[in-house]
Order: structure tokens, then C-alpha cells, then sequence
């Protein structure tokens, strides 16, 4: 714990540092890892696997250009008949190269490809795959200035839009952590809802009161969300080349990488060192000091609302005290709704999955797994027999679905 405690408080200082050393210099960390144009995340992750993928850019309400990514089969012509279209959607600090880490045996993107869906995945704002906006620059504070309820009401429902209007059909959605708070804000929006066939929640999260990772209540318990935005960040990069050089010293014979993830999300026990090291070539992804923000409020508060300004700005933004709750009930009791979740699972606690559910009118299918962690429900090395399996028949029982 006391090497956990001294990463946390290097990482206020690293913060600190890039961020000071930005102003100083017009010095852009994130530009450290910026790809060039053609590494793209077909070309750099799906197209060397053999499967066709196109890029699409999708605009936002509020002016965010984000990046979707049209996955088919190495088995089958890309104007072949395809079954409607999978909407996949990533974690928090990850983006849509997350579904294509492991094997095409073992990673999800692939995996519905070859199962002969109508792939598509997308990235949302402030990831490396999708930094645009009509007028602002990731280095204007104002960029950052959204949460997890921007990302569910303008990036998702925009894909969601997107992808319905390209294919003529309702949407399956399948989401990871992050991206299931995502889905189930955005499923209570009529006109979104509309569009949306059914929905896959890996490690589903609404609650997080019950959250047991112990550096992340450790970070909680300090504050460092308000430290960070107290000291003016508004972007969070760990991939600043301060943070990276901290993280490769401390991997480096001193804590393994994989204890690190699992003081963050839970034993995980099924995936490999080799997907580790991918795993960390490609994540994380920046994300929004105000979306952590947002996140330590559900688990100190213990509830699913939009986010607290706190009760001057509340009245002025929402004309109420505290910021009005995503009510769950309002997702139709008619839409099909498949559920996994897991044991070890220190992010998506098995309490506050059971409160979620006892919010909902319908009852979802669901897939328990003792041993699994959070992670494990997209990098585990036998994720296809364990979880993707069962979903995929799921999604064949609507009886809209042939079979590959």
C-alpha cells in the first residue's frame, strides 16, 4: 500500500509538472504520442489482421468529431449480407482499440465480425482516435469540459444515430464499464432508445458506492479529483512523457504491471503478460479531469446523476439543489437487455449491480462469473467460451439474427 500511496502522489506531481511545463513552454504532452495520419485504428490494429474497416467521423451536438470504425469479416466479402449492425463502446481512459487487443480467436471486435455482424466501434472524445472539434483545440480548456453525461447524450446517441441512418436498422449496443454507465443514460432518452434493438453491459455500472478497488478509494479519499481541478488541469494525459517515464520505472522491476491493475480493477484471472504489454502500448487514452470528477462524486454520493456543480450553479444549470438522477426505470421494460458480470470485479461491485437491476423495469439475462475481474470481460484468453459466447447466442435468440 505504501508503493500504491507514493504512485498516487507521484501522479499529482507529475500532473503538476506536465501541466506546468505546458503552460511555460506551449509544451503539449499529449502531442508526445501523437500518430501520424495513417495510424489509424484500422490501420494500426484490424487491417493486419485481415479484416476489412473503414474510418467515419461522426459530429456531435456540441461540435466534437468522433471516430467510428466499420469492421467486417476476413471470411466474408464486405458487400456480403451482413447481420444489423453491433455498436461496441469502450472504458473509462480506454477507446475503441480496446475490443481487438487479444487474437481474433479471443477479442470481441473480431469475434462478432467473424460471427458475421455488422461491426462498428466507436471512440469518444478526447481519445487518440478522435480529438476534432469545429472550433476549439485539445489545448483549450474548454475542450475538456464535459463528463461521462456528455459522452452518453451527444457522443453515443450521435453513433448510435449514425450507425442506424447508414445501415436502416435498430442497433445492438454492447458496452464495457465507462461504456455501460453510457448506454443506460443514454436508454432513457426516448428518441435514442427508438433506434436501439438491445444491449450487451459488461461489468454494468450505474452505482459505485460499493466500489472496493483500493487505489481508487485511496485517490477518492484524497481528493485528488478537486486537486487536480484546483490546480487548473482539465486534461488528463498518462501519456505525458513525465507519467510514462514514472510508470515504466515503477513496471521495471519494481511493481508488476499487473498488480497495478489490479489495485485499480480486481484480480483478473485470465489474461496473459503478452496481453498486459499490448494492452499498455495502446492504453490508456486521455480522458476529462471534470469526467473523473464526475465519477467520484457517483461513488462518494452513491447515486447516478448528472454532474454536481454544487447547489449555487445546480439551481442555475438544472433550477434544483442537487443535480437531477438518471432514473433507470424509464428504460422500456420491453428492450432486451443481456447482462455479465463477475466475482473479482473491484470496479462494477455485485451490490451496486444488484441495485441497478432493481432499478430497471425488465429483467435482464444475465452471466455471472466468480472469478472473473473487471478486465477479464474484454482481454481474457478464453472470453469467447466464457462470456462471448453466451452473449452472442442472446443476441441470436431475438430470432433477427442468422447464424454465421
Amino acid at each position: 500500500m505504501e508503493k500504491l500511496l507514493l504512485i498516487v502522489f507521484a501522479i499529482i506531481i507529475s500532473f503538476f509538472i506536465s501541466t506546468s511545463a505546458a503552460r511555460e513552454f506551449n509544451f503539449d504532452g499529449a502531442n508526445l504520442h501523437r500518430r501520424s495520419a495513417d495510424e489509424t485504428l484500422c490501420n494500426q490494429l484490424i487491417k493486419p489482421a485481415g479484416y476489412s474497416c473503414t474510418e467515419h467521423t461522426v459530429q456531435t451536438k456540441d461540435g466534437y468529431l468522433v471516430g467510428l470504425n466499420r469492421v467486417s469479416s476476413r471470411n466474408k466479402d464486405q458487400g456480403g449480407q451482413r447481420d444489423p449492425p453491433v455498436l461496441l463502446q469502450h472504458g473509462l481512459f480506454m477507446a475503441g482499440d480496446a475490443w481487438f487487443l487479444g487474437s481474433p480467436e479471443q477479442s470481441l471486435g473480431f469475434i462478432l465480425a467473424d460471427e458475421g455482424f455488422d461491426v462498428w466501434v466507436g471512440s469518444v472524445r478526447g481519445t487518440y482516435w478522435s480529438q476534432g472539434h469545429i472550433s476549439l483545440s485539445e489545448k483549450d480548456k474548454e475542450f475538456w469540459d464535459w463528463s461521462w453525461e456528455e459522452l452518453a447524450l451527444f457522443d453515443l446517441a450521435e453513433m448510435i444515430h449514425y450507425v442506424h441512418s447508414v445501415t436502416s436498422s435498430k442497433v445492438l449496443i454492447v458496452g464495457h464499464s465507462q461504456g455501460t454507465i453510457m448506454s443506460l443514460a443514454a436508454l432513457i432518452q426516448p428518441n435514442v432508445v427508438e433506434m436501439v434493438e438491445a444491449a450487451a453491459l459488461l461489468c454494468p455500472i450505474s452505482y459505485l458506492d460499493h466500489l472496493t478497488a483500493p487505489l481508487v478509494l485511496r485517490m477518492v479519499g484524497l481528493h485528488l479529483d478537486q486537486m487536480v481541478l484546483a490546480m487548473g488541469i482539465h486534461q488528463l494525459n498518462f501519456r505525458s512523457k513525465i507519467l510514462i517515464d514514472l510508470l515504466d520505472s515503477i513496471c521495471d522491476g519494481h511493481i508488476e504491471c499487473a498488480d497495478l491493475l489490479t489495485s485499480i480493477t480486481g484480480k483478473n484471472c485470465c489474461f496473459n503478460s503478452s496481453i498486459a504489454d499490448l494492452f499498455f502500448e495502446f492504453e490508456p487514452h486521455p480522458s476529462s479531469a471534470k469526467n473523473l470528477r464526475h465519477l467520484f462524486q457517483m461513488i462518494r454520493k452513491g447515486t447516478f446523476s448528472r454532474y454536481d456543480y454544487g447547489m449555487f450553479k445546480n439551481m442555475e444549470v438544472y433550477g434544483q439543489l442537487n443535480p437531477p438522477a438518471f432514473d433507470l426505470s424509464l428504460i422500456p421494460k420491453t428492450l432486451p437487455l443481456w447482462m455479465g458480470y463477475g466475482g473479482h470485479d473491484s470496479l462494477a461491485d455485485v451490490t451496486d449491480v444488484e441495485r441497478t437491476l432493481k432499478g430497471l423495469q425488465g429483467k435482464p439475462e444475465l452471466l455471472y462469473l466468480e472469478n472473473y475481474g473487471h478486465l477479464d470481460f474484454i482481454l481474457s484468453t478464453q472470453g469467447k467460451e466464457d462470456v462471448y459466447n453466451n452473449m452472442i447466442g442472446f443476441f441470436r435468440s431475438l430470432g433477427k439474427y442468422s447464424s454465421s
